[in-house]
């Protein structure tokens, strides 16, 4: 107890000192500038380093030791540190002589959100592969911000929720998230180092969640959440070596992802969320969308595929993540990778996005979509269920409502210049999946008048006359098209759903 009271101490001070040196994103950001940043993104530092030149700043200093990996004189690291051997202790330094150099990464973070821009770090891992040091990640390696989890984060719905469950948490960065709408947040995790670095980014960024050690679902057995979230180890790996703990679990091909997603029902509430961004098997001869269905018993879920790689190319992708791509023994690695994938009948790997929402009727979409999206996608994902129940009224329920077109869809026309009528009109999104969906004229005036004045029968009676049709066979040609785009969210109901009057009761 004592030791953990001194290391809450030790990061209460080490927050300070942050602060105090403005060691945040912006004011980082700005002093680096676009080369630097764009060579840290390559994972080189020539240009942060000449950035900074020969400054001995506090600020400078941070960003030699926290964020380039280079030691520094432990005169300077103290003036913008402070206690030296309290950090050494807390395994967050390491001091050589008269040499400091960082024992992990402390990370200016930050994001914007409906509730405003937030900043703070996160703490993990250094970068194994900054410079081309090539050198291969222990195996209890604890992972920063990474494109799986910046999606997850972008993915999330930003719904306000009682309970909240981040599922594998690593160095924390959902919990950040989280904070922002969760009343309260459990995170869990196999690994006791990502603990440590999640507990110590929880408390430079004085932030609260219940961490508990252990594998999947078996530290929450009893417990049930609004939300649950996760990056999970989906990489599939022959059971071969040593492991890596933030990438790859104990189960053969997918079935770790199967896992998380069978068994989220029993921890969800009547109308909890899970959504998972990671990898699944292309198995030879099956039918991705079915088999995942499988897995998801009667919840309705949204599964979203971005990417799909061949075998060589996955088992390159993650070879090298573990600079072994072209270190001796890689030829054999990479055959053992390709029996492997053989073995279990892999012939691609799926990248992609699962919602699945409890409570549901067992409806599935399972959408391709390697398109441009408009990030942040959570909105557009929390309201995917009522968009199904929406689309799915019966006729005349459909027919009564007032529907209204959400901001963010336009309209797009092609044709001759000059020409009085376009040749082609298209309606898109500029939010979510940024979907896009080809229509006619009476279409395009349908979706342009929903503005929820007036119920969508006495609407297409109104255009039926415009355009001197009988209004039963536009009615007959529209409506399909209409719940298409109703589920799409490219159209939304007036609260509430309608019972009908008139001639739509």
């Amino acid at each position: 107890m004592g030791r953990v009271t001194n290391e809450m101490t030790t990061l209460a001070g080490l927050r300070q000192a942050l602060l105090a040196a403005d060691y945040g994103l912006e004011a980082v950001t700005e002093r680096l500038g676009e080369s630097a940043l764009a060579g840290l993104q390559r994972n080189t530092s020539m240009a942060a380093v000449d950035a900074l030149g020969s400054s001995e700043d506090p600020q400078a200093t941070l960003i030699s030791l926290f964020a380039l990996q280079r030691t520094v004189p432990a005169l300077q690291a103290r003036a913008a540190l402070g206690n030296l051997a309290a950090l050494q202790q807390a395994e967050l330094i390491d001091t050589d002589g008269d040499q400091v150099r960082a024992a992990v990464e402390i990370r200016p973070y930050g994001f914007a959100d409906a509730e405003g821009d937030w900043e703070g770090w996160i703490v993990h891992d250094l970068n194994t592969t900054l410079d081309s040091r090539g050198t291969e990640p222990r195996p209890d390696f604890v992972l920063g911000a990474s494109p799986a989890s910046t999606t997850l984060a972008q993915l999330t719905v930003p719904t306000p929720v009682g309970r909240a469950l981040d599922l594998g948490t690593g160095c924390g960065i959902q919990v950040l998230h989280l904070a922002r709408h969760a009343a309260s947040i459990t995170a869990t995790d196999l690994n006791p180092r990502a603990l440590k670095l999640a507990r110590a980014t929880l408390a430079l960024n004085e932030l609260d969640a219940d961490l508990r050690l252990g594998s999947l679902y078996e530290p929450v057995a009893d417990d049930r959440f609004d939300l649950i979230v996760t990056n999970p180890p989906f990489v599939m790996s022959p059971p071969t070596g040593e492991r890596l703990v933030y990438r790859e679990g104990s189960f053969a091909a997918d079935g770790l992802m199967r896992e998380v997603v069978a068994k989220a029902a029993a921890h969800l509430t009547r109308t909890g969320v899970l959504q998972v961004v990671g990898n699944w098997a292309v198995i030879k001869d099956e039918d991705p969308a079915r088999r995942l269905s499988s897995w998801l018993g009667t919840m309705d879920a949204l599964v979203i595929e971005r990417e799909r790689l061949d075998p060589y190319e996955y088992i390159e992708v993650w070879l090298a993540d573990a600079g072994q791509l072209h270190a001796p023994g890689s030829t054999e690695r990479y055959r053992a990778w390709l029996d492997y994938f053989a073995a279990h009948r892999i012939e691609a790997v799926a990248l992609g996005w699962i919602n699945a929402f409890a409570g549901g009727q067992g409806r599935r979409d399972y959408l391709s979509w390697p398109h441009a999206v408009a990030q942040p996608v959570g909105p557009a994902m929390a309201t995917y269920p009522q968009a199904l129940d929406a689309s799915q009224l019966s006729d005349v329920r459909f027919l009564a409502q007032r529907w209204q077109r959400p901001e963010g869809v336009v309209q797009e026309t092609i044709g001759e210049p000059g020409a009085a009528d376009p040749q082609h009109i298209v309606l898109r999104q500029q939010f979510g999946l940024a979907r896009a969906v080809t229509a006619d004229t009476a279409l395009a005036a349908v979706v342009g008048a929903c503005d929820g004045e007036l119920r969508l029968g006495d609407l297409l009676d109104a255009v039926a006359g415009l355009l001197e049709v009988p209004a039963e066979a536009l009615i007959a040609d529209l409506l399909p098209r209409l719940r298409t785009l109703v589920e799409q969210g490219f159209l939304v109901p007036d609260e509430p759903l309608a019972l009908g009057v008139g001639r739509w009761a």
